[in-house]
């Protein structure tokens, strides 16, 4: 089975990415997009996931790893919307804000430019790791 590479977008009003290097695991629900919701039920255990703080932020944090594949949304009182189980993997040396990858020329067709709104988004592998470089000490 060959690893995909995902980018989950939060307000860190509603989950911050320092909760989550307190919990070390999430369930990440609330995603009311279809879209958004598709992407969900695609991840597999083991995917790889970047972090995005959205809004007052607006940088990539860190790293995740897919633990549990989709399941019922358990914050969803009605509809057909799903969750899954985030692991946490690490932070990023520096944050790579969303001016850096919009100035990269290698990221210009990045889901998270073209798509803003959308909160789950599949990336390129390449992508993945370019985001990784840009983040690194």
């Amino acid at each position: 089975m060959t690893t995909r590479y995902w980018l989950v977008k939060t307000e860190p009003e509603a989950y911050a990415w320092e909760t989550f290097l307190r919990e070390k695991r999430t369930v990440w629900d609330g995603v009311r997009n279809y879209q958004a919701r598709n992407h969900l039920r695609a991840m597999k255990k083991g995917d790889q996931v970047l972090f995005y703080a959205s809004v007052t932020t607006k940088a990539v944090m860190g790293t995740a790893t897919v633990a549990k594949e989709f399941f019922p949304d358990p914050s969803a009182t009605e509809g057909d919307w799903s969750a899954v189980e985030l692991k946490l993997g690490a932070s990023l040396p520096r944050p790579v804000e969303l001016a850096a990858i919009k100035a990269d020329p290698r990221l210009a067709q990045l889901p998270l430019l073209r798509q803003s709104r959308l909160s789950v988004m599949p990336l390129e592998k390449a992508d993945f790791e370019r985001i990784l470089q840009l983040g690194a000490a």
